[in-house]
């Protein structure tokens, strides 16, 4: 495993994330969370991503009962708030309200007394950001956090709150976007600013949901047990990519994967990380397995002719539109 700065911050991460979104608490048992978690030890992975919002809460409890026993200072924990929690009108949001409370239940649930990483999931367009960014501090300022991020925002978005940060003396360090060879709406506008402003990249689905493995083919049915079949939001988030013209453009990749002596998913992994701006490429894994052939994309480096070649392959079915990122927002 390779190691890289959280944006301009001090704080080392490893190069592959372990994330828990659709598998913890919802698609796999507590057993075998836990079996996941302890084989991306084992393959020199540190940082683990979740969000209070998976699995309505219990992806944060299956990670925290996973990490019992580990060396805390060990491991960077990164969650996220915004997203409801509760029925309640204030059990969602970026609100002082929800924010401190909502880092209180992630930590209880965590088994921890602080997060390396607080981000906010997305931009709450009916609560000032100053307040937002306020109550970000004083979680900072008592020990509750070690750094802030924002995933999935636009670049204004990001430049206000790296303008406020910097008033209230705290970094924000991080980005947490969508980002692999099919989806690059955050290389023309965001990406730069964000090497500007010292933040860093957390990407997350940088196999697209599993269709740069190469596992599904055109004009066949998902494979049983697939994200592509999963009725607990995998199924929905995956439509974009399982077209025909998608699927059969991705095959196309097999013969360059297998040039360099890669899978198909490793290629793809180990492309996102040639971009310097990307701090960590977040996985997800329902098997052990998984994660032992994910490690092997760090510290590739991928050769300019092989992504020249990618381009050219990919072109017609890669989407680079930077409006695309307000697609991810939930506007009122």
């Amino acid at each position: 495993m390779e190691y890289r700065k959280l944006g301009r911050s001090g704080m080392y991460v490893s190069e592959i994330a372990y994330g828990n979104w659709l598998t913890h608490g919802s698609q796999i048992e507590d057993d075998t969370a836990a079996q996941c978690v302890h084989a991306a030890l084992d393959a020199g992975i540190s940082t683990f991503d979740t969000a209070d919002a998976y699995a309505e809460t219990r992806a944060e409890a299956a990670l925290g009962l996973a990490l019992s026993g580990v060396r805390r200072e060990s491991v960077e924990i990164l969650t996220k708030v915004y997203f409801p929690t509760g029925p309640g009108k204030n059990d969602r949001g970026l609100s002082r309200k929800h924010i401190i409370e909502a880092i209180h239940g992630s930590l209880r649930r965590l088994k921890t007394d602080y997060v390396d990483l607080y981000q906010a999931h997305r931009f709450d367009y009916e609560t000032p950001l100053e307040e937002t960014m306020q109550a970000f501090a004083d979680i900072v300022r008592a020990g509750k956090a070690h750094y802030i991020g924002v995933s999935e925002w636009t670049v204004d978005e990001i430049r206000s709150a790296a303008a406020l940060a910097k008033e209230l003396n705290i970094e924000l360090v991080s980005n947490q976007p969508q980002y692999n060879m099919l989806w690059r709406v955050v290389e023309p506008e965001i990406i730069p600013a964000c090497e500007e402003l010292g933040i860093g990249q957390i990407v997350w689905s940088p196999l697209a949901q599993g269709v740069l493995t190469g596992k599904y083919s055109p004009g066949k049915g998902a494979p049983s047990g697939s994200r592509a079949t999963d009725q607990n939001g995998g199924k929905d988030t995956m439509a974009r990519w399982l077209g025909d013209d998608v699927l059969t453009t991705v095959q196309r990749l097999r013969p360059l994967a297998a040039s360099v002596g890669l899978q198909l998913g490793t290629l793809a992994l180990a492309w996102v990380l040639q971009n310097p701006n990307v701090s960590t490429a977040v996985v997800g894994a329902s098997k052990p397995e998984q994660i032992k052939e994910n490690a092997k994309a760090a510290g590739l480096t991928l050769e300019n002719a092989l992504l020249k070649e990618i381009d050219e392959i990919l072109e017609p079915v890669i989407e680079r539109d930077p409006r695309k990122v307000d697609s991810c927002h939930s506007r009122p």
